[in-house]
């Protein structure tokens, strides 16, 4: 038998190893490589192992982040599903790409030819020079037209202006600027081999010491992630859920004395206490409660500097922070500071618990516990600097962008009577007298509150710009882009195309329930990225989101104090309201 395999092997050059198969224990899914190409291996005791392709036909997503379900692979993004026999999706016309597979001397070969015949390349026609674009000046390009606090609102007025593609100049840095979803999603798709976070960004978040797997690349960016995704699996949601719960019920008490006193309340300050904690609950294990302090002098005071530096740096022409620390940097530096002692102190605490109970290291209880124990791609320990530069993302991660939509939301609704009511409605038919979602069960069974944040996601993406840079040579539609070439991709264009989706400019959740409305074009609809990069945290954010409004809703009447023009977009990296201020009233 062994004779035979590696005959079959010598007559066929083209099969490759995979990459650590041999250590590989289980069924799977395991997401593997051969030959730098992304692929699936599921050992199934009847057809033995399989290999398909590592990404999902819908939107790139990393199959090996899926999970099994008897003779099903499911995708953990949106769910899709295939048969582990044949690859064919249940309820669709898709197909997984299958690599036949041999074993010989220990190893696992396969024949990538299949994955090969699906990449036909592209003709570049035209070069960056030609698209259109705002005229900038000699030398500084575009820069000095850049608005950072509205530059999502300006990349969009330009779209409108030069189409789907079209190009902006920052000193000798070009910029190819996309909103055609038919262009984007090959990008999204096509990480970290052809696109990456541009160099730039990496850059600053190294200086800032934030560099975590928000920022990283290559083989250190897969070590973190399959840490990230697992602390985040939806399967973890449901020990955490009474966890979540009480945070929940101590924002709402919170909530209820404000509309005793009749007290104006700054939603996205209150939201962030919120999110906040559950992060910091699930990252480390450790209750924080800013909920429940009084003043100003909580964590969310030092996490707020950052994101408007990551912004200023990112777009910056010249490193002036490098050459004189100016006060803003002088805040910034301090705001850091206190925050990496206050995380050395977590981080010390925690390693004493693992040192204590080494068992710990098999079943952590958290993301911090869970990154102490494992080890990077090279079986080292995580340095320092990762470990804090994760637990920074993590914290990040979890506090602007879920506080931001739950604010627009918040916003959107004080708008939408009809959109209350029947918030309303559900929630007097789900929750009844209770005053938050008891369990995740019930919380799911939240469908208007869930069509409430798509739909605010949709009118008010927290991440309305993303940008990547070229990591090879390239092209986008039949342009030519040279590696080290950036990429921006804005989000919200797509979503109000009236010929995407129905009477875009309005806000109408009924358009995410199952009976909709045409045309409905979800795939256009990224707010957590698309592709392997997705956001790991795409579930607990949901999850928080459904709670939060549903709490909210059950026990209180919303009142925005001013008008809704007074409440503005501004980018910080993140995009949130400005001047958001509502007055709680007992329901």
């Amino acid at each position: 038998m062994a004779a035979n395999r590696e005959a079959v092997v010598q007559g066929r050059p083209e099969l490759v190893p995979i990459a650590g198969a041999e250590a590989l224990k289980g069924e799977g899914p395991h997401a593997v490589s051969a030959g730098g190409v992304d692929l699936i291996l599921l050992r199934h005791p009847r057809l033995g192992p399989r290999v398909f392709q590592g990404r999902c036909p819908h939107q790139g997503a990393l199959l090996g982040e899926g999970e099994l379900e008897g003779e099903t692979l499911v995708c953990r993004n949106h769910r899709w599903r295939f048969q582990v026999a044949t690859g064919k999706r249940q309820g669709g016309p898709e197909c997984l790409i299958a690599c036949s597979v041999v074993e010989a001397g220990g190893q696992l070969l396969v024949d990538l030819a299949p994955m090969r015949a699906e990449q036909a390349p592209v003709v570049a026609r035209r070069h960056i020079d030609d698209l259109p674009g705002p005229r900038g000046l000699p030398l500084l390009g575009n820069a000095l037209q850049f608005d950072l606090p509205r530059l999502h609102a300006q990349a969009e007025e330009w779209a409108a202006v030069y189409g789907d593609l079209y190009a902006l100049r920052v000193g000798k840095l070009r910029t190819v600027v996309v909103t055609d979803p038919a262009l984007a999603q090959p990008i999204f798709r096509a990480r970290p081999e052809t696109w990456r976070r541009t160099r730039k960004l990496e850059q600053v978040f190294i200086e800032l010491g934030v560099a975590g797997v928000f920022s990283a690349e290559g083989a250190a960016w897969r070590s973190q992630r399959r840490l990230a995704m697992e602390a985040l699996a939806q399967r973890h949601l449901r020990g955490f859920y009474p966890t979540l719960h009480r945070v929940a019920e101590r924002l709402r008490r919170r909530w209820e004395g404000a509309a005793q006193r009749r007290e104006t309340v700054d939603v996205v300050e209150e939201l962030k206490r919120f999110t906040v904690d559950v992060t910091t609950a699930l990252t480390f294990g450790h209750d924080v409660n800013t909920i429940e302090q009084e003043g100003d002098d909580v964590i969310q005071r030092r996490l707020e500097l950052l994101f408007p530096a990551f912004n200023k740096r990112i777009f910056a022409v010249f490193p002036l922070w490098r050459v004189v620390r100016l006060p803003g940097d002088r805040r910034l530096d301090r705001a850091l500071g206190e925050l990496r002692a206050w995380l050395e102190t977590l981080v010390a605490e925690a390693r004493a618990r693992l040192d204590a109970e080494p068992a710990r290291a098999a079943k952590p209880a958290n993301f911090l516990e869970a990154m102490l124990a494992m080890r990077d791609e090279a079986g080292q320990p995580f340095a320092d600097e990762v470990i804090f530069g994760n637990l920074m993302t993590m914290l990040l991660a979890g506090e602007d962008t879920t506080a931001f939509t739950l604010a627009w939301a918040v916003h959107q609704m004080c708008e939408s009577p009809d959109a209350v009511e029947a918030l309303h409605a559900e929630l007097d038919g789900v929750l009844g007298e209770t005053r938050v979602p008891a369990d995740m069960e019930v919380a799911n069974r939240l469908v208007y509150a869930g069509a409430v944040a798509n739909e605010t996601m949709r009118l008010r993406p927290v991440a309305p710009l993303i940008l990547f840079e070229a990591a090879t040579d390239t092209t986008v539609a039949d342009v030519e882009i040279p590696a080290g070439t950036n990429v921006l991709v804005l989000s919200r264009p797509p979503v109000r195309d009236p010929a995407r989706f129905v009477d875009p400019e309005a806000f109408r959740p009924e358009r995410w329930l199952e009976q909709g409305l045409t045309p409905h074009d979800a795939a256009a609809h990224i707010p957590f990225g698309s592709g392997p990069r997705i956001c790991p945290g795409r579930s607990l954010a949901l999850l928080e989101m459904k709670v939060v409004l549903g709490m909210l809703y059950r026990n209180f009447s919303v009142v925005r104090q001013g008008k809704a023009s007074d409440v503005k977009e501004i980018y910080a990296f993140t995009m949130g309201p400005e001047g958001l201020n509502v007055q709680l009233r007992p329901r």
